[in-house]
Formats: structure tokens, C-alpha cells, sequence
């Protein structure tokens, strides 16, 4: 089916639900419905809307629809010498470009190149009513609507169906290497922190058990020179890359025992915190990542202990992955917040067709 038959299809399927009464919930993949508060409606397949629109390496740019696989969209930028620089986790290989958008979640990379929402530049989407609409444009330059496309980034579709979004990219850098510090977490951030205040190629990080993994990435005599500077034990290539991906996609030793237990009842914690913090003394087993700004913990301590001491800290802590998210998934937000957040949904899906209580209950 052609595309704009696709889009005239969903159109009309949401203005139906809408008409009566009936909610949706946005399906691309299916490698993130774990994530955000249950999922409510009858499937809406993203599937139908894919393929890359238009990609023109000269320009750094790439449109692509919502129901693209991430593999395909990344294959094509490899073949150029290009990438997604914000590394976003693909969870298997169903993962779609929509799906990466509405989640907003980035990979290893995010301290150092952005997030999702810094390389979007524009969108389409079909709102509650049924309504295509479209932000932004398919060039840097181009900023009107700027603001509202990158507003679905994270968004969990509560404010509508990405159709296409249009993405900055980058070329691949030249030179990467990876190296490993025998470190405790208080030396590992203090040391994080220093090197974040020098001239160094730094591409990624990770402690976790008394290691700390540093990932160098840039022109060759930039990471060569860091390399010198900063010593430790150079990982092997393909050992390292193994490793990034693994981290990357939650395929890795710590993310696999912490499926384990959170199947026996425990649960796992995004914490988003300042990268100075110094260590958080939570009961249970911690990855850092991020430079120190974000600290996974797999634990059974109660919801209030943990989002008050992050609370605390000046950061913000969503449960990521558990049997029981009766506390919420994410932070309860302030009355400000609050408010702005429901004066979108009203906007954008006033009848709360698409995927109601996905990020916050009522909204």
C-alpha cells in the first residue's frame, strides 16, 4: 500500500476510535512495550508506515518513517560513513525509528554526543483527532516547529503517531579505542570528573565491580595522544566493540543478572543524577554510565528510599524494568510540570485516544 493510503487508513482508524471512545496503543516492534506504565487500547501497527524517505549524506540529514527498523535506517548511514551519534538501544532487531523517538532512550555515547531529542529536526504525526500535522523541516537551518518535534522525543506517544521524523547524523569517527581501569566508584567518578574538565576524545564510560571502561573516540592522533595520557589496559578491538554493544542494547553480564532478579522481585532503577554526585549508598548492585550523570541499580529497597536519596541528590530516579510498578514508573512530577503536561495532552489528543496513562496515569 502507498504511503499517504497508509496514513489516510490510520487517520481514519483514529478518528473512528475517537469517535467512539475507544484507545489506541502505538505498536511498532514491540521491543519496548515493557517500558512506561502498562500498555492500554487495541494495537495500532506503525509497521505499514516504513522505509527511508529521503537521505542526503552531504547534508547530514535523514528522514525516515515511523515503522523503519533501526538496523535498516543504521545500515543504510553505514554504508555512507555515517551513524545515529546518540547510539540509541535497539532491543533486539524489531526495533523501529518511532519507537526509538517516543522512548527517547540513548545509548553509551549520550554524555558526549546528546540525546534523541538534540538530532531531531522535524516530524509528522497524526494528533487525537486524526489530524496529519507537521513540524519542523528536513534541514539544520530549519527551525520553525523546532521545539514541538523534539517534544515527542520521549513523549511514549501519549501526544500522538509519529509518522516520519527527519534526524541529524554524523560521520563515523576515524579512531576508537577502549580502555580499562581497576578503580573503586568514589576514584572511578573523581577521575571521571577531571578528565570531563580536560582536551580528551571522550566517547563513553562505564563502572561497574571495581572496573571502570573508558571509551576514546576521534581523530587517530587525538585518541593516540589520550591513550598516552591516561594509561590503563587497552582493550582489544573486538573484545571492546562487543562490549559497547552489549551495554548499548542491555545484552551485557550486569543488565542479564539484572533480569534475573528482577524476575525473583527486585527492581531496576534509572537514576539520573549530577555527574559529580559522589557514590549513592543504596542497598544492591550499580552500573555508572554517562560520566557519572547516569547510575542504573538493580535492588529490592522500597520506592521511597530510592527516590528520596535521589531526590535528594538533586536528580530523578524512573523504574525501568519490574514486576510491580504500582509506585509509578516515573518521578511524580511537580505542579508546574504537572500542568504543562496535560495542557499538551488536551492539546495534541484531548479525548486521550492514543496510548492514555503510558507515561503518567490520566494523562
Amino acid at each position: 500500500m502507498a504511503h499517504d493510503a497508509v496514513l489516510q487508513v490510520m487517520a481514519e482508524r483514529v478518528r473512528e476510535a475517537r469517535a467512539g471512545g475507544a484507545r489506541l496503543a502505538i505498536r511498532g516492534g514491540g521491543t519496548k512495550a515493557w517500558y512506561g506504565e502498562a500498555v492500554q487500547g487495541e494495537p495500532l501497527d506503525t509497521t505499514l508506515l516504513s522505509g527511508i524517505s529521503s537521505y542526503e549524506p552531504t547534508e547530514l540529514v535523514v528522514t525516515a518513517r515511523a515503522g523503519t527498523r533501526i538496523a535498516e535506517l543504521e545500515a543504510a548511514l553505514a554504508d555512507a560513513g555515517q551513524c545515529l551519534p546518540f547510539e540509541p538501544p535497539r532491543f533486539g532487531a524489531n526495533g523501529t525509528v518511532g519507537g526509538m523517538v517516543a522512548a527517547g532512550l540513548a545509548g553509551p555515547a549520550r554524555a558526549s554526543a546528546g540525546s534523541v531529542r538534540d538530532y531531531v529536526l522535524g516530524c509528522t504525526m497524526l494528533n487525537g483527532r486524526g489530524e496529519l500535522l507537521s513540524f519542523g523541516g528536513q534541514v539544520m537551518k530549519n527551525v520553525a516547529g523546532y521545539d514541538v518535534s523534539r517534544l515527542l522525543a520521549g513523549s511514549l506517544g501519549i501526544l500522538g503517531l509519529i509518522c516520519e521524523v527527519s534526524l541529524k547524523v554524523a560521520p563515523r569517527l576515524p579512531a576508537t579505542a577502549t580502555l580499562r581501569f581497576e578503580l573503586d566508584e568514589a576514584t572511578a567518578l573523581r577521575r571521571l570528573n577531571e578528565w570531563a574538565g580536560q582536551p580528551l576524545p571522550l566517547s563513553a564510560s562505564a563502572w561497574w565491580e571495581g572496573t571502570l571502561v573508558l571509551r576514546l573516540a576521534g581523530a587517530a592522533a587525538a585518541v593516540d595522544a589520550a591513550q598516552r595520557q591516561l594509561g590503563g589496559e587497552t582493550v582489544e578491538a573486538a573484545l571492546a566493540a562487543g562490549f559497547w554493544d552489549g551495554l548499548r542494547d542491555h545484552r551485557d553480564e550486569f543488565f542479564a543478572g539484572a533480569a534475573k532478579a528482577v524476575d525473583g522481585g527486585a527492581t531496576l532503577w534509572r537514576l539520573s543524577v549530577p555527574q559529580t554526585l559522589p557514590p549513592l549508598r543504596l542497598s544492591g548492585e550499580q552500573l555508572v554510565e554517562w560520566g557519572g550523570a547516569q547510575r542504573w541499580l538493580c535492588t529490592t529497597a522500597p520506592v521511597a528510599t530510592v527516590r528520596d536519596a535521589v531526590a535528594v541528590a538533586g536528580g530523578h530516579a524512573t523504574i525501568f524494568r519490574a514486576r510491580d510498578k504500582s509506585a509509578g514508573v516515573f518521578a511524580p512530577l511537580k505542579a508546574p510540570l504537572d500542568r504543562i503536561h496535560r495542557e499538551l495532552k488536551r492539546a495534541f489528543d484531548p479525548d486521550r485516544v492514543f496510548n492514555p496513562g503510558r507515561l503518567y496515569p490520566g494523562l
